[in-house]
């Protein structure tokens, strides 16, 4: 019998405070290329920025949970597909539309909006479909979830370090704009350090577990592109913007979810693999998509 949903990765409190720091850092160097003006510019287009914000946080939630469904994965692989479709669009998402040549400045607009957005609706669809799936909410049972919690540490991860960010950027934009282009390479490197970390003292676990996720995270990861994408064909967005909705909704912040995994699962085994596998795929998949898109033109 596979034991995956009973196996825990060991991560200690000092890894743990090394992690809340490091996503922290990474979200305030995001935080430094953002203004109130893109914002500003993204509220007077109310359609980009529902339909970026519902591609997020309806759709691919509500997607997943089809997809987990059908599949039915082991409930703690699921739990893990959950989490991650719950978390808002990951930090490299900006850079990697730059190199497709999308709307950066959408990007980066979306990003802000999302994260603060994530305060509220990653704990919600998190919660929400985890509980909806009787095999995951069996699990939900055993673990004491607690909402406000929940709430209170994706606020200090993400929302406090963007809001500090962007005060520092309005006082101090010269010195922002160069700490800037030095965190936001940190982003790819910080996630890849802690995926190590995460891994090193269980290389066995995760040797033996890891073919369970990997056609799943890559047909979900796949999956998730093509819901940004298509939903931007589908209400007619340009070709730029449809580039940069599809890599908003397919770069999720998997460093968040692990974090929650770790602190909230004690490293529940196929939720922190799924995790950590999508939050590596998603860099190949994304940088291969941009790549392409670089030299594509509009269709």
């Amino acid at each position: 019998m596979l034991q995956l949903d009973a196996v825990q990765i060991n991560f200690d409190s000092k890894g743990l405070a090394i992690l809340n720091i490091a996503l922290a850092i990474v979200m305030f160097g995001v935080a430094l290329g953002i203004t109130i003006d893109d914002f500003k510019a993204l509220l007077k287009k109310p359609r980009l920025l529902i339909l970026g914000v519902g591609s997020q946080f309806v759709v691919l939630p509500f997607i997943t949970y089809l997809i987990v469904v059908i599949a039915e994965p082991r409930p703690s692989i699921a739990l893990g597909m959950m989490m991650v479709a719950a978390c808002p669009g990951g930090n490299i998402s900006n850079f990697m539309t730059h190199l497709a040549k999308g709307n950066t400045a959408l990007s980066v607009s979306l990003t802000a909006f999302a994260t603060f957005l994530a305060v509220i609706m990653t704990p919600f669809n998190f919660q929400f479909y985890s509980n909806l799936y009787e095999p995951t909410s069996e699990i939900m049972k055993t673990v004491e979830l607690n909402s406000w919690e929940l709430v209170k540490i994706v606020t200090l991860i993400l929302g406090i370090p963007l809001l500090l960010g962007m005060l520092f950027r309005n006082k101090y934009q010269d010195l922002a704009k160069k700490l800037s282009r030095i965190l936001k390479p940190f982003s790819i490197v910080v996630f890849i350090v802690i995926v190590v970390i995460a891994f090193s003292n269980n290389l066995e676990i995760f040797n033996n577990y890891i073919h369970h996720v990997l056609s799943l995270g890559v047909v979900h990861n796949a999956i998730a592109l093509l819901v940004g994408f298509a939903l931007a064909k589908v209400f007619k967005l340009s070709f730029k913007d449809s580039k940069t909705l599809a890599i908003e909704t397919g770069i999720q912040n998997s460093g968040l979810g692990l974090l929650l995994i770790f602190t909230f699962f004690s490293g529940l085994g196929g939720m922190a693999i799924m995790a950590a596998f999508w939050g590596i795929w998603h860099i190949v998949s994304g940088l291969l998509l941009a790549g392409y898109w670089s030299n594509k033109r509009a269709i």
